[in-house]
């Protein structure tokens, strides 16, 4: 696969869900730095391991709805809108974030993440700059 390929099957695949996604995607040497609504923060491998424990414990289901994916070699950005329904209300999904991640691909793994988020609104412009782009 190609990074992009890799980079978006990440991203697509059951985060919630599948304990094994980590593994198949993420690089052992794995560094991903996050700047987000609460600050800056860096997660290693178990960082990441940890932190998608978590989100399986909290949500039903996640699902990234992609504006843009564009690659440079073996950097790839992707910007998207997560969105997510809690294992109490399984049938309500509702817009979490909108993310800009951009990654480093080494030996077909994630291997260095540069990412900014912020925390999802209800303006209509805002989600239609997200879902008008088609990747």
């Amino acid at each position: 696969m190609s990074p992009k390929q890799i980079v978006k099957s990440f991203y697509e695949s059951d985060l919630a869900n599948d304990s094994a996604v980590i593994d198949s995607y993420l690089h052992k040497d794995c560094l991903l730095h996050w700047n987000s609504s609460t600050g800056y923060q860096v997660f290693d491998y178990d960082g990441l391991d940890r932190f998608f424990k978590n989100i399986r414990v909290a949500y039903h289901s996640v699902r990234p709805q992609i504006s843009h994916l564009l690659q440079d070699e073996n950097q790839v950005t992707i910007r998207y809108t997560l969105f997510a329904s809690t294992i109490e209300d399984p049938d309500n999904e509702v817009a979490l974030a909108n993310f800009i991640s951009i990654w480093e691909v080494k030996d077909n793994l994630l291997y260095r993440g540069y990412e900014i988020s912020q925390v999802a609104d209800d303006n209509i412009e805002s989600y239609k700059s997200f879902s008008e782009i088609k990747v």
